[in-house]
């Protein structure tokens, strides 16, 4: 029986084909939960995780707790993400929904990074 999650992670594997993170331009892949969004940077050649956040860093906890809906919380993950990327040097990324659609919490986390000055 193929379920929602199992489509995704078909979806994923298309996608993962076509996208590949450089150390010059490294992948923003995202994770999400039922209540929780991740986000890591990705550099894809040496096979490392440059930065990771979630709705569940301490550095960002008060905000999450106190956004009013997870939508909001996965803007606020975003805005974060960037402005970590941007102080370790990294500008520019290719970004990686892994599977899930570009609506709702996904939109919301790269719309905050690149208002915190990432590019796509």
């Amino acid at each position: 029986m193929i379920n929602k999650n199992t489509k995704r992670l078909q979806k994923k594997k298309s996608i993962r084909k076509k996208i590949f993170g450089t150390p010059e331009k490294p992948r923003m892949a995202v994770f999400r939960s039922l209540t929780k969004i991740y986000v890591q940077i990705i550099d894809d050649v040496e096979g490392k995780t440059l930065l990771s956040a979630s709705s569940l860093s301490k550095e960002i906890a008060e905000e999450v707790k106190n956004a009013k809906d997870k939508t909001a919380q996965g803007a606020v993950v975003g805005e974060f993400i960037g402005k970590k990327a941007l102080e370790s040097g990294i500008k520019e990324v290719v970004f990686d929904r892994g599977g899930y659609r570009y609506h709702g919490r996904v939109r919301a986390l790269a719309e905050g990074a690149r208002k915190s000055g990432i590019k796509f």
